[in-house]
């Protein structure tokens, strides 16, 4: 893991305000889970997510499976006070206090979360380098896989996500159907008269999740390969017991580069 310049103290606090939120979140029985990674961010990655910046970072994950955050909640998660807690149960401060935090570090926060399904914070810390070997020089990425006109069935209920993948795999020289809701997408997929080569799913849906989506539709393609995506790391939705160890899988958010070797590999070399 590489280094990080930041007080112990306020690494504490992180922790210890992530944990207690993710605890509050919790009605019953759930899990908290803590992860770590290196994350390297290029210019041509951040333009497309306004939120990142370029340079080499040290991920902080921290996931729950608890009530999950609604819209107005996620807009307003970082201002002082604000707070979803019954009286007695806490100020409002500790997410702000967080995100102070980060920011004086200058790092940067990426929140994901569906209402009822569960919460993850990420957070991204600059590698610190001082007294360290140089940094390591990423190779420069291939060509970008393309393919040859397979007809590829997008299914996300964010409408700005399915709108950038719609455009993102067209470009790769895709056939695309689009569906924002499970049903939707069976539909799709009953009415289509030629091949769907792949279905990409999102994992946390609603009326049905992704597995169990994928599922029907096999029925009805039994060939058809599967790409799951989630907001969620792989370990989280691994431990929520949604998806099969082995699937394949892909964490929001993700660069052009990224989602285009990931399908190229999917779907197989074809030669």
């Amino acid at each position: 893991m590489w280094a990080v310049k930041i007080d112990p103290s306020q690494l504490d606090q992180i922790l210890v305000n992530l944990c207690v939120n993710a605890r509050d979140a919790i009605a019953d029985v759930g899990k908290i889970t803590i992860e770590t990674g290196m994350k390297v961010f290029d210019p041509a990655y951040c333009a497309a997510h306004a939120e990142f910046v370029p340079g080499e970072f040290v991920l902080l994950a921290v996931s729950d499976d608890g009530c999950g955050m609604d819209r107005h909640t996620l807009d307003n998660l970082f201002e002082p006070f604000f707070t979803t807690k019954k009286t007695g149960r806490g100020t409002g401060l500790g997410l702000s206090t967080v995100y102070g935090i980060v920011k004086q570090n200058n790092g940067f926060i990426n929140v994901y979360s569906e209402p009822e399904k569960g919460t993850s914070f990420r957070i991204y810390l600059p590698r610190h380098t001082a007294g360290t070997p140089d940094t390591i020089q990423e190779k420069p990425a291939g060509p970008m896989p393309r393919g040859s006109g397979e007809t590829l069935l997008v299914v996300e209920d964010d409408d700005a996500i399915l709108d950038m993948l719609e455009t993102m795999l067209k470009s790769l020289n895709y056939n695309i159907l689009t569906a924002d809701f499970p049903s939707r997408a069976m539909a799709l997929a009953q009415s289509h008269t030629t091949r769907i080569h792949m279905v990409i799913t999102d994992v946390v849906m609603p009326e049905m999740n992704g597995r169990d989506l994928a599922e029907q539709l096999s029925t009805l393609y039994p060939d058809i390969k599967i790409l799951f995506m989630s907001g969620y790391t792989a370990n989280v939705i691994a431990h929520q017991g949604v998806l099969d160890e082995g699937v394949h899988f892909i964490q929001k958010p993700f660069s052009m580069q990224d989602m285009a070797a990931k399908v190229h590999e999917v779907l197989g070399v074809r030669s």
